[in-house]
């Protein structure tokens, strides 16, 4: 190759690969619920709730009741800012949801997949998660110090870990409880605990960084018993699985009545309202929270918060108040945080339904706490570390990505250890609609499908991906463009009615993939089997190649003419139309479109001047697509050439890329 050629080349290769990784954001968390009204006073608050006094201007809990509340949780708990520790006390009553006699409860208990290098979240994690390393001196724990029934028999003999998906007996973040007497269908048991949290150094969504202490997954939290029928079930049984390196998390909607004592120079952030002021108290602050129709609750604190509050409400939106807790590297870009957060309650209420609760909290955490930062809980999300630096528009990406979160993972709540593009990919999806609406962000949708060098499954379980590259390429990308094709293929408004009636039907419902592919298919009235089948429940992308070009000029024609055949196949899923543009060399252009019945077939060109190249999907409309490099071939150039020159810059870009972590 000669020295200007090469330097083209290299000049071209550079300003592609910048393209790429200027295009590569990705909220990778670390980037991841339901009682039966069985008694009609689940609708109220719980006894330890105490209503505030008439001069204190809080929201009060609503008579509305949304969702099944399985499970009803009392934690009193204390923070220890300089041990890092966490005390609780926890009561819990759980209501049998199923038809079968329980014997034995489950629970999670998260921290511990940071207790040592050998439990199976740091075995498969590597102590990696996206730019964050384990520290060395980091380690948390969870210890449960007692647990009694209601009657005051002591289960601790009772409890065993258990490791259902790999056997590692060093995890102990999913515990077996058996009971002293069975728990029958409708029946409630109550049980009290004491735990005991070693908070690690920030870590993979929990931890402390200094004085900023984020208490994500920080109490024993019940698994999920699942009644047949839900997410496809034939019969009903627990749904167990440990913390794992990819995956995330899976709980049943209920009620959170929770008082945290902190240092008195502290403010807290939590899921829920507060019930009353905060009050002083033998020099600690005591907050008291209450939540309901959630399934997880966190919060975060430090005395470092500058905390700002915003009405909000909007033809969808009721009345929500938006409350930022900025870290003050960021205290003078408030306005960006409430912006993002308004238009994003505005907009996923008007396509997916409305906001129910009252409040959503912002917490941007320091820049040394980031491994807590873009995560999602209900009612509070997480933004990205605060730096000095005026940050662009991954700001609002982030605040708009949490928020859509607040949607497919907190009120559809969709299992995340097992199906985690329901939540992923359609935030991500969501996430695209409104930074291109709001903020004119357009996705370069084909350099993105070209990074997904290996398809899998969007329905396998999250820890058996093969990296977390490839789970978060799958789950987050794949996930997204899924869905893009579905709009390519349907329409704007069909897509928009397929969501939104997914949205609203499955809130609190806990569904499938299979629930939503029955939404698609009564929407546009046709069967999506194979779609689904190639794309989510299998690992095909779209692959249509520009296979051989051959021109031969007609001999016995008085006027100069040429045959030009162009052979075309499909090596990969099906779609039922591809765009083709045939280029001729006085250029002259014909469109055609090739309905793909067969997987293989040419086209015949007669013209006055020979054939210069032909390409398939000129304009990239083709979203599933991930291998552009044989779309098209010039007339005059041998595809084994075409391909080993692409195939050399397709291996330099992923070395480049390799270096990156989500």
């Amino acid at each position: 190759m000669a020295p200007a050629r090469a330097k083209l080349v290299f000049l071209s290769i550079l300003v592609l690969v910048l393209l790429i990784t200027g295009t590569l954001w990705f909220v990778f968390k670390d980037s991841p619920e339901s009682m039966p009204s069985y008694a009609p006073d689940q609708a109220k608050p719980p006894a330890a709730y105490k209503p505030p006094s008439p001069m204190e201007s809080v929201q009060q809990p609503t008579a509305e009741v949304l969702s099944k509340r399985v499970v009803e949780y009392h934690i009193d708990t204390t923070l220890d800012p300089d041990s890092r520790v966490i005390k609780g006390t926890q009561t819990l009553t759980w209501t049998h949801p199923g038809k079968k006699t329980v014997n034995e409860l489950y629970f999670h208990l998260y921290p511990n997949a940071f207790a040592s290098m050998d439990t199976t979240f740091m075995k498969e994690s590597g102590g990696k998660l996206r730019n964050d390393t384990m520290p060395a001196d980091g380690f948390g724990s969870m210890t449960l110090t007692a647990m009694k029934t209601a009657d005051g028999l002591s289960l601790m003999h009772r409890i065993q870990y258990v490791q259902p998906d790999d056997g590692n007996t060093k995890d102990k973040t999913l515990m077996k409880v058996r009971l002293p007497r069975p728990v029958k269908p409708g029946e409630s048991i109550t049980l009290t605990m004491q735990f005991e949290v070693q908070l690690p150094k920030i870590f993979a969504r929990m931890g402390t960084a200094g004085n900023f202490v984020m208490a994500g997954q920080w109490f024993p939290k019940i698994a999920v018993y699942e009644p047949v029928g839900t997410r496809g079930r034939t019969s009903e049984g627990w749904d167990l699985h440990q913390y794992h390196g990819n995956s995330e998390f899976y709980s049943d909607f209920g009620i959170y009545s929770v008082r945290i004592h902190v240092p008195k120079n502290y403010t807290v952030a939590a899921t829920g309202f507060p019930v009353q002021n905060s009050q002083i108290k033998n020099g600690e602050k005591i907050y008291q929270f209450y939540a309901d129709d959630v399934h997880d609750f966190a919060w975060a604190a430090s005395p470092d918060f500058i905390v700002a509050e915003e009405p909000f409400s909007s033809a969808e939106v009721p009345g929500v108040r938006i409350k930022l807790y900025l870290d003050p590297a960021h205290k003078d870009l408030k306005e960006r945080y409430f912006y993002a957060a308004k238009a994003a309650l505005k907009y996923f209420s008007k396509w997916y339904g409305k906001y129910p609760y009252s409040t959503l909290s912002i917490v941007v955490p320091p820049e040394a706490g980031n491994g807590a930062g873009g995560m999602e809980y209900p009612t509070l999300i997480t933004a990205f570390g605060a730096k000095d630096d005026s940050p662009g528009y991954d700001l609002e990406r982030t605040v708009i990505h949490e928020i859509g979160h607040q949607y497919f993972y907190g009120m559809i709540a969709s299992n995340e250890f097992e199906e985690a593009w329901l939540d992923e990919g359609f935030t991500s999806y969501a996430e695209d609609k409104l930074m291109e609406q709001e903020y004119g962000v357009i996705p370069n949708l084909p350099i993105q499908s070209s990074l997904i060098a290996s398809p899998a499954p969007l329905t396998q379980d999250a820890w058996k991906y093969t990296s977390q590259n490839q789970y978060a390429l799958n789950v987050y990308y794949r996930g997204k463009m899924v869905l893009k094709e579905m709009e390519t293929l349907t329409g704007a408004q069909t897509m928009k009615k397929i969501m939104s009636t997914y949205a609203k039907k499955y809130r609190f419902q806990h569904p499938a993939t299979a629930d939503f592919q029955k939404v698609v298919e009564q929407v546009t009235s046709k069967s999506w089997q194979t779609f689904f089948d190639q794309y989510v429940y299998g690992s095909q992308m779209a692959d249509f190649s520009v296979d051989e070009i051959t021109v031969r000029k007609d001999k016995d024609s008085a006027q100069p003419r040429y045959d030009s055949l162009v052979k075309v196949s499909k090596k990969g899923g099906d779609l039922p139309q591809v765009p083709i543009l045939f280029t001729f060399t006085d250029g002259h252009q014909i469109k055609k479109v090739w309905d793909v019945k067969n997987a293989s077939t040419q086209f015949k060109l007669t013209y006055s001047s020979p054939l210069a190249w032909a390409m398939i999907d000129p304009g990239y409309t083709i979203v599933l697509e991930n291998k552009h490099v044989n779309n098209y071939l010039k007339a005059d150039m041998d595809r084994k050439v075409l391909l080993r020159w692409n195939v050399s810059i397709t291996k330099l870009i992923e070395t480049l890329l390799g270096s990156l972590s989500w």
